[in-house]
């Protein structure tokens, strides 16, 4: 696509042997998006890498990545029959035909590419259940917003489903990053099977995998070198936040041994209740991630 340097553009590339889909922004601000799981692997804005990403995946493109922000769909964890997290993230979805023509769909600074998955054979031999996912990518100045829509297309019945936007964010360093906006928030510390009340600020020594009543409010983490402003919708009932730490990170295959000191996940996530979906009818839920 020929280069306008006042205009948002949509690209079309390769990353490690995966097809990407890439935007831009006049101001610099880019995205980079596989089309294996619509998996976000890179998000530079201010001339920083805001996303953590493995160098150890396989990239053999079914492998799930470590990384960027995988969609956990229609399960999260394993929490039911199907593969961890679902399926979503281990195959191909399309691109919209906007973003294949060059052109991101553009509204001033802002510009977004839609990726969408619907059932076909492979889905439906692990679960019974017509259904359309898209995973709108949207980009604006230091800011990234990604919205997952689910349609269920069954006549008669309603889909029901778990899952994440798995966010992998970028730190400099875990030992000086703090997570703040989950204060007095019910905390569940999945490592320990106990159940709280979150500190208002969170601080990281070790393995942590902590499962939060989601907050209205924003959430901050700060790793020394400057403060992302993570939101999400109300429709998503929790956040997670996980780090594996120094002892689980080195069992972690996809993972080099202190991949944990640069990364902090904060997902936006539906874990405990399914969400359930009647025939017909869509959801939607959304996280937003602001440099301040």
């Amino acid at each position: 696509a020929p280069e306008y340097p006042d205009m948002s553009i949509s690209t079309s590339e390769t990353y490690q042997g995966l097809a990407c889909q890439r935007l831009t922004l006049p101001g610099g601000d880019t995205v980079l998006v596989a089309l294996q799981g619509a998996h976000v692997l890179s998000w530079v804005s201010q001339g920083r890498e805001r996303l953590f990403l493995s160098p150890n995946n396989l990239w053999d493109g079914h492998a799930a990545i470590r990384g960027g922000v995988p969609v956990c769909f229609p399960q999260f964890n394993q929490r039911g029959s199907l593969p961890k997290h679902g399926f979503a993230r281990n195959m191909a979805w399309q691109v919209d035909e906007a973003a294949q023509s060059g052109e991101a769909v553009v509204s001033g600074d802002n510009a977004h590419i839609n990726f969408t998955l619907s059932a076909h054979a492979d889905t439906l031999a692990m679960w019974q259940q017509a259904f359309v996912v898209q995973l709108r990518v949207a980009l604006a100045p230091g800011q990234l917003t990604l919205t997952l829509t689910v349609h269920n297309t069954e006549v008669h019945k309603a889909l029901h489903f778990t899952g994440a936007l798995h966010t992998y964010l970028a730190v400099d360093d875990i030992d000086l990053t703090e997570l703040r906006g989950l204060g007095g928030r019910p905390e569940w510390d999945s490592l320990l099977d106990l159940h709280g009340v979150a500190d208002e600020v969170l601080y990281f020594d070790g393995e942590f995998d902590r499962v939060y009543d989601a907050s209205s409010k924003p959430l901050f983490v700060q790793d020394g070198s400057g403060t992302l402003q993570i939101e999400q919708s109300p429709s998503w009932g929790q956040s997670v936040v996980w780090n594996p730490g120094a002892h689980k990170c080195a069992t972690l295959a996809d993972m080099t041994a202190d991949g944990f000191a640069h990364m902090l996940c904060v997902e936006a996530a539906q874990v405990y209740e399914p969400i359930s979906i009647s025939a017909g009818g869509q959801w939607q839920g959304w996280q937003r991630l602001t440099v301040s």
